[in-house]
């Protein structure tokens, strides 16, 4: 039997009100708060927990007790013709008493704007349109919340404030954009929040975290918390210097770094990112790296997965603080003057209940079709990349981390599973395109958009695309996909197969280091030893090496010598630096206590020694993407299995390189060089401060005019064994 509402006597919409009191009304602006109803103005207020509900003025005086219509919590009374400003008074059924704000009286919290730009999908600051956020309205503190569900039937906001009873603050829907908001009085930052939806048939789906949310409740709870950031930031001074176009012509040596396992804390905790900012800030200062890589921080819900399925493009993880704990870090790599890079994933997300997957009852941010919208291999959801909308949330989130965060550029993971319609895909199990091609089209119009935005932000992209694809790191309107830089997968791969080989059969594989030079301009390429190389029964880079200890320590020097020298710029996984001996494992503290073993504190010296010459020296960095910067001296020994080099400058300076890959000291080993005079050697891997034999060339070296390698005169080099030496002449001049 219906319910029956009266208000003076007169029959009120009794299906709106009995769908409140379900649950299941859509447009409660519709009904509750002050309206007009024949000729009277009507207050309706419902509050399920209270025994009586008072109307007040502004300052608080009892003007009427209004009236409970049946004994779910429907209040309602007559209202003075002029009132606007109005508290409610509630009396609980155990005598407490409270004053609240009547939600149903604010207005929209989005202008006709913002609708437009976010139906269109080119809302510029999408992050302060939709999530929540403090501020006042109508002169009172609070906070509004806004959620794109253009399918569901029904969105509340739920917390503590509200007992975490959906029926009570039911949101306000915009039709046209398929956005809901609305104003919660009296509550700030600090307070937890979920979305709770019904679908289209009137199912309640499980509890959503707020795509937007800014800071994230630790599992189990999941919930998303209202933040206000406080933060007074002190790098401007770093901004004014890096922020514009990006330059290929400065030296970035990356450090990688996965926040949860460089370092622990006693019994094993964690470091917050305050902590990391006191101990691994002043670390990479002093190893001379120029940029940190932060294995991603957005929220995430399975530790396994280190990252890489995100559930909260906008939050920084709560594993190591608060948002202002991170901005924190962030100013104190600026400071320091060190580049930060995070790992931003926008090819997938995990189908955990309270995220994305089906978000509003349909497949909102993923495809319906699973061809189209599931990756098999990872058990994830793909991107929906031509939807606007999807697309409008995802650059939102690349450029609030630039301008809200100050972060230096962005590495996007698993561009390969963008790309292409048929990644890790049998026939039959994926969709062409329009064109009848493999090449997802969406994606690509994607990324092309993403890297203009970025770079217009002064902001630099990292591109891990390990196929042939063309034009990764070539501007957009050349027909590129516009990224700064592209991980150099295939060096990485043939040069650690090399240095695996025994040496005595070094020789038949030489073409494995040469290679990359036939294609190294082709991309802007960093050399990548990430922690991908270190994970999955790979073991270390150390542990690649051949020979007893000795013999891995010096091939891992030498290899590292040749990285230095060779055109791109350099990454190393944490670790990586001292020589780790066991695989990287995320749930521990790296193995610190091996440099008190001199093999791995000599690594770790080499890598630092490395990183300042590097830096300091235009020939190992200018011009690592133009055939003007490198030219073979020796590429065809592989009998010996020496490599010699130059590397120049856009000032025609240069730098010899040469690596021995054998365990065969060299004596005299002639090198021909464009220059004469005396050389000095600025790096030496074999050196006895980085636990190697200490043979080399008594660190300078003259050339004689026995002519080599096509030119007038030569040096006469010692080349020690498993190792590689660096040279520069004296007072070098441009030739």
């Amino acid at each position: 039997m219906t319910r029956s509402f009266t208000v003076n006597n007169k029959l009120a919409d009794s299906g709106a009100l009995e769908k409140i009191v379900a649950g299941t009304f859509s447009d409660p602006f519709a009904v509750l708060g002050i309206h007009e109803q024949n000729g009277q103005r009507i207050l309706r207020t419902f509050q399920p927990q209270a025994k009586q509900v008072r109307l007040l003025n502004k300052a608080g005086k009892t003007l009427s007790t209004l009236t409970q219509v049946d004994g779910a919590g429907m209040f309602e009374t007559p209202v003075p013709a002029r009132l606007r400003h109005y508290r409610i008074g509630i009396t609980k059924y155990d005598g407490y008493e409270y004053t609240i704000e009547d939600p149903y009286r604010f207005p929209a919290t989005l202008g006709e704007l913002d609708h437009y730009y976010l139906k269109e999908g080119s809302h510029q600051q999408i992050h302060a349109a939709l999530g929540a956020h403090c501020t006042k309205l109508l002169g009172v503190a609070g906070v509004r919340f806004a959620v794109w569900a253009p399918n569901a039937l029904r969105v509340s906001v739920i917390g503590p404030f509200n007992d975490w009873d959906g029926r009570r603050h039911v949101m306000r829907c915009n039709v046209d954009s398929g956005i809901w908001d609305i104003f919660v009085p009296g509550i700030g930052p600090g307070e937890f929040y979920k979305f709770e939806l019904l679908d289209q048939a009137g199912r309640l789906l499980p509890l959503k975290a707020d795509p937007m949310a800014n800071f994230v409740e630790a599992p189990p709870g999941n919930a998303s918390i209202v933040y206000e950031s406080s933060y007074q930031w002190q790098d401007q001074d770093w901004l004014a210097r890096n922020r514009g176009t990006p330059r290929l012509d400065r030296p970035v040596s990356i450090y990688e770094v996965h926040a949860g396992s460089w370092r622990r804390g006693d019994g094993g905790r964690v470091l917050s990112y305050r902590e990391l900012a006191d101990t691994l800030v002043p670390y990479l200062r002093e190893l001379g790296f120029t940029h940190i890589e932060l294995m991603p921080i957005t929220e995430y819900p399975f530790e396994g997965s280190w990252g890489y399925q995100p559930i909260g493009l906008y939050a920084p993880t709560h594993r190591f603080g608060t948002p202002d704990d991170f901005r924190h870090f962030v100013d104190c790599c600026h400071q320091a003057g060190i580049a930060v890079v995070i790992d931003w994933v926008a090819a997938h997300f995990p189908r955990d209940a309270h995220g994305l997957a089906r978000f509003d009852g349909t497949a909102l941010y993923e495809h319906e079709d699973p061809r189209l919208g599931e990756h098999a291999d990872w058990q994830t959801l793909i991107f929906n990349y031509g939807r606007r909308e999807v697309i409008n949330y995802l650059l939102g989130s690349a450029l609030y981390w630039v301008d809200e965060f100050h972060i230096d550029g962005l590495r996007v993971d698993a561009v390969a599973s963008m790309l292409y319609l048929d990644y890790s895909r049998k026939p039959g199990e994926w969709v062409p395109n329009r064109k009848g091609g493999n090449e997802n089209l969406e994606a690509i119009d994607f990324l092309q958009r993403l890297n203009e935005q970025l770079h217009a932000h002064g902001a630099q992209t990292f591109a891990e695309e390990s196929t042939a694809w063309p034009g990764v790191s070539r501007p957009v309107y050349d027909g590129g996909l516009g990224f700064t830089y592209k991980w150099n997968m295939g060096w990485m791969n043939d040069t650690l197969r090399y240095m695996r080989e025994d040496p005595v059969n070094r020789k038949y594989h030489h073409s494995k280091m040469t290679f990359g030079l036939l294609y190294a301009n082709q991309e802007n390429f960093v050399l990548p030893l990430s922690h991908d190389e270190v994970v999955h029964e790979k073991r270390s880079i150390l542990g690649r090496m051949p020979g007893d200890a000795w013999q891995q320590f010096a091939n891992l020097r030498a290899y590292y010598g040749f990285m230095y020298c060779h055109p791109g710029k350099k990454l190393l996984f944490m670790g990586d630096e001292f020589g780790q001996s066991a695989e990287w494992n995320h749930d521990t503290s790296l193995d610190w206590h091996q440099l008190a073993d001199e093999r791995h504190a000599g690594t770790q010296a080499l890598v630092r020694d490395l990183n300042r010459l590097y830096s300091s020296t235009p020939a190992l960095y200018e011009l690592d993407f133009s055939n003007d910067g490198f030219q073979w001296i020796e590429c065809d020994a592989a009998d010996n299995s020496v490599f010699a080099f130059l590397r120049y400058d856009a000032s025609r300076c240069f730098v010899v390189c040469v690596s021995n890959f054998t365990p065969v000291t060299r004596h005299n080993y002639l090198i021909g060089v464009p220059k004469p005079g005396r050389y000095s050697e600025r790096i030496n891997s074999d050196a006895t401060e980085y636990a190697g034999s200490g043979l080399g060339n008594l660190g300078t070296v003259v050339t004689s005019e026995q002519a080599a390698h096509g030119y007038a005169v030569s040096l006469s080099l010692t080349l020690p064994p498993l190792a590689t030496i660096i040279l520069a002449p004296f007072a070098q001049q441009a030739i």
